[in-house]
């Protein structure tokens, strides 16, 4: 569980985030949204401690982020997983290269279980078969599913997405939704998921936190945010684009929600 009091950030005159307070649970989906100038990103980075905010607490469990030595962050951070927008897969490393890196950084074990560990990562993404290619060789969805199991290699408690489903056609981001909100689930994790996917939003939305011009505007589920009173929530989702990619995820996310529903 991750918990935000009173957070502030500023950039100069421009106030960014003012006085968010949320939880991000354990063993959830949890999603940030918003228009593009609403604090998303800065919001994420002062979470996973690349900013730090102005006031306020961030709470890692007991931990408060905001206070920690250099040292002690460092250890927090091994204990994160990062999915980046672009992958961020070395193009010189081979896949299985790739998901061995954090364990290879950070991990005393033997080479022979690092590369235990890494084939278990990509077969759990259906990527075993891929272990020996280059990137340039696989499609966007592989490469984001062979990030993802590079993300996971250190068996983190936290998992931080930044927009995972960017450039990836409706059918590859609904497999990559299922798979997060999966490894959510099998390992607890504390994910936190920046998105302006409206599939994500409402095929693995479990717990939703709008921001509107750095403020908390709306918290909730999914199955909520149709029904809110939340004037500027409404705003957002009833805007003509919005709307349109709104409705058309309802439709491309039966499936999914079945699956999931089942679990």
């Amino acid at each position: 569980m991750i918990t935000l009091q009173h957070i502030k950030k500023a950039f100069g005159d421009k106030q960014v985030l003012k006085d968010i307070s949320t939880v991000f649970e354990s063993g959830k989906t949890n999603l940030i949204i918003g228009r593009s100038g609403s604090g998303k990103t800065v919001l994420m980075n002062c979470i996973v401690g690349l900013l730090q905010p102005d006031e306020g607490e961030i709470l890692y469990d007991a931990e408060n982020v905001v206070t920690m030595t250099k040292y002690e962050r460092t250890l927090l951070r091994r204990r994160m997983g990062m999915l980046f927008q672009g992958s961020a897969l070395f193009d010189s490393m081979t896949v299985l290269e790739n998901v061995m890196f954090p364990l290879d950084m950070f991990s005393n074990d033997s080479y022979k279980e690092r590369k235990r560990r890494a084939m278990f990562c990509l077969d759990r993404v259906n990527l075993g078969e891929a272990a020996d290619k280059l990137p340039e060789e696989l499609s966007g969805g592989m490469q984001k599913r062979a990030a993802i199991a590079r993300a996971i290699s250190m068996q983190p408690q936290y998992l931080f997405c930044d927009e995972p489903n960017s450039g990836l056609d409706p059918k590859t981001s609904l497999v990559i939704d299922k798979l997060i909100f999966e490894l959510t689930k099998e390992n607890n994790m504390t994910t936190i998921v920046n998105t302006h996917d409206m599939n994500s939003v409402m095929g693995i939305g479990e717990n939703i936190l709008f921001l509107s011009e750095g403020y908390k505007e709306w918290q909730g589920c999914n199955a909520e945010i149709m029904d809110s009173k939340n004037q500027k929530l409404n705003d957002f989702i009833f805007a003509s684009d919005f709307s349109k990619r709104l409705k058309a995820a309802n439709e491309e996310n039966i499936e999914l929600k079945d699956g999931i529903n089942n679990q």
